[in-house]
């Protein structure tokens, strides 16, 4: 009987590699997918640099759950929808990028902004002042961008201050509610601060930046200036819970610049 033919230590090597390849694009597409935080837009519960796991089967699956998105799904498979309050990570609309926002309205509902404050289904969202968010006005993350500030222009090293307040919203689960905290920098007469009245259409939902005065969100409508507008369903991705490491650096291995206090942080 002929033996067969042992295979050699590169082949063995390939065949590894592709295989842990594979095993990796399946964990990453069916349950869990990593997210760098690149902006401001979602401060003070996400900072930049914050590194964290999106929940993917949280929502179910769409074509965008593969990457590149070539996943051959119409529509949605296994789907449930968010509840308000939910950090999601979603397919931006029209450029293709991946962003993070909080579910603000769910389909039929009524959202406007008015002052400031969040007037949903008629009702304003009850804010409680929660003091000061300060951080030190210094370039962050990769691209070095730096904090807008509501405390006037201050100079590198010195302290950005924002006000901060917790913001509650019903879940649209029975009578269950959820609280995180906002953001303001400044006061305006349009927009961030005050809006038109949206109905979010069936199967779209309505997104904001918890830093308020400086997110590209929902209350901007497609096309403009880089607006969200409504999001469909088959653009989520998934649910952010928890950070699993962050650093405030340009680099990750600049270990003096890691924030241990964040590692594994729960989402509000």
């Amino acid at each position: 009987m002929a033996r067969a033919k042992p295979k050699s230590a590169l082949h063995e090597t390939i065949s590894t590699v592709v295989w842990a390849l594979v095993i990796a694009l399946g964990f990453r597409t069916l349950f869990f997918q990593p997210f760098w935080i690149p902006s401001e837009s979602m401060k003070s519960s996400l900072l930049i640099g914050d590194f964290l796991f999106v929940n993917k089967m949280a929502y179910g699956y769409s074509r965008y759950s593969c990457p590149f998105a070539v996943c051959p799904i119409e529509g949605r498979i296994f789907g449930s929808d968010p509840e308000r309050g939910d950090v999601v990570v979603f397919r931006h609309p029209t450029s293709g990028d991946d962003y993070i926002k909080r579910v603000i309205g769910l389909p039929g509902d009524t959202v406007q902004m008015k002052e400031g404050r969040v007037i949903l289904n008629g009702q304003e969202l009850v804010q409680q002042p929660d003091g000061i968010f300060a951080e030190t006005y210094e370039p962050q993350g990769p691209m070095k961008s730096l904090p807008r500030c509501g405390n006037g222009v201050v100079g590198l090293g010195a302290s950005c201050e924002r006000s901060r307040s917790i913001e509650t919203i019903p879940t649209g689960e029975g009578d269950k509610t959820r609280s995180y905290p906002v953001l303001n920098i400044a006061d305006s007469t349009g927009l961030p601060d005050n809006s038109e009245i949206f109905t979010v259409p069936e199967g779209h939902f309505f997104f904001m930046g918890d830093n308020r005065d400086n997110s590209m969100d929902s209350r901007f409508r497609q096309g403009a200036q880089g607006g969200v507008g409504m999001v469909s369903a088959d653009l989520l991705i998934g649910r952010a819970d928890r950070v699993i490491f962050s650093a405030a650096g340009s680099r990750l291995w600049y270990f003096w610049t890691w924030r241990m206090d964040r590692f594994f942080h729960g989402i509000e």
